[in-house]
């Protein structure tokens, strides 16, 4: 086939290639749960999907402590959270990792908070030692929580939530864990107990496998107890008023189809065990990476993420080749193989695109993607390894 041939248009068949960090792609029989008559919150059948899910989920990421959910994004589970536990004046600390970091801080000076800035290299991660200094030097313990994006999906870099919670430890320092693990719960272990976090945020659009909608803090006891005594505005996502409801959760009418789906997302997870989900999301990450490396080694796309050991088990952001606009790429894959990569966010649009791997996929899915990605360079002329998808069948072949 020519090269030109590909740039023909027209419509294209087939199931699309979502290689998307999110919303990612959902399993046929979580959809099926979602699509179901409409039901009463106190209905039996919710009732049972909702303790059933809430335990499941909070074996996931680890937690014995209390789970508030809301009908809401990831965004709202943010609000949620730092309305409930901090007043308006106090200072947090937003240790940097990218896109989300930096929205996540627009918001919190948006509810009245002060936000401190931890400088990072955003291509590989916080450096926790200057973590150590930051907090060593808050004598007068100004700062009331440390808040952590535990993966990066703009970046594709992952941050060391118990190497922090270890410094906030050593340095003696009273500040609250506050983690966002939106993408990184049911893609990696998230251990929320055992690594100290005081409160953990996530949303259903990731790992979960589900539609936008349905996000949730998980707060421990001291968490709870800081909250209980502030005069939190009495609102949407008032952490009291859920306390008071049936189940302990929610504000105005429940999301019942959503957490039917949830109920079967996480009815697939523990099918699966926790150690081949891991092991599989490690695997297609691996595959990914194997690809990008074969890629940059001709002058081509290379990983934006410079730290092996830090690399993102959800998502792979890849680094376009100086002079070398994305869009144009991202735009041939959709139109003329079905294949739609994530663009590049924040100061990194158009530099990079990212390729999600992470909730309902596989091997072959992940190879289509990659080997569209390759005949898209081709005929672009995008400068590029020729032996990509070659080596990510190499990668494969050894487990």
């Amino acid at each position: 086939m020519k090269t030109e041939s590909l740039l023909l248009s027209g419509p294209v068949r087939g199931r699309q290639l979502f290689a998307s960090p999110g919303p990612t792609n959902f399993p046929d029989s979580v959809l099926s749960a979602i699509a179901r008559s409409a039901s009463d919150f106190n209905d039996p059948a919710f009732r049972a999907a909702y303790a059933a899910s809430r335990e499941a989920l909070a074996r996931l990421i680890g937690t014995s402590q209390h789970l508030f959910m809301y009908t809401s994004s990831g965004h709202g589970a943010w609000e949620g959270t730092m309305i409930n536990l901090f007043k308006r004046g106090e200072t947090v600390l937003m240790v940097e990792s990218g896109l989300h970091s930096d929205d996540w801080a627009t918001l919190c000076e948006g509810i009245g908070l002060h936000v401190e800035h931890l400088q990072a290299d955003r291509r590989r991660g916080v450096d926790v030692s200057l973590l150590r200094e930051v907090l060593a030097a808050d004598g007068t313990h100004t700062i009331k929580a440390v808040c952590v994006v535990h993966n990066e999906t703009a970046t594709g870099v992952v941050l060391p939530v118990d190497e922090i919670r270890e410094t906030l430890d050593a340095t003696g320092h009273p500040a609250l864990l506050v983690v966002d693990a939106v993408s990184s719960i049911a893609c990696c272990a998230v251990r929320m107990d055992a690594w100290g976090v005081d409160a953990l945020i996530g949303s259903s659009q990731k790992g979960l496998m589900q539609p936008v909608g349905l996000g949730f803090t998980a707060v421990n006891a001291r968490a709870l107890s800081r909250h209980l005594k502030i005069d939190a505005p009495n609102g949407y996502f008032n952490w009291k008023t859920m306390l008071e409801r049936p189940q302990r959760s929610f504000s105005g009418t429940a999301p019942n189809n959503l957490i039917f789906g949830l109920n079967e997302a996480l009815r697939l997870i523990q099918e699966e065990g926790d150690e081949r989900l891991y092991a599989r999301h490690a695997r297609l990450a691996g595959g990914v990476r194997a690809a990008v490396m074969a890629w940059s080694r001709g002058g081509g796309p290379s990983l934006y993420c410079l730290q092996p050991e830090r690399a993102s088990q959800s998502v792979t952001t890849v680094v376009m080749p100086e002079g070398w606009d994305a869009e144009p790429l991202r735009a041939l894959l959709r139109s003329r193989f079905n294949v739609l990569l994530a663009g590049g966010l924040g100061d990194l649009f158009s530099r990079t695109f990212r390729i999600g791997h992470m909730g309902d996929l596989n091997e072959a899915m992940i190879l289509g993607v990659l080997s569209c990605v390759e005949l898209g360079m081709r005929a672009l002329d995008i400068p590029h390894g020729k032996d990509g998808v070659q080596a990510t069948l190499d990668y494969f072949s050894a487990f």
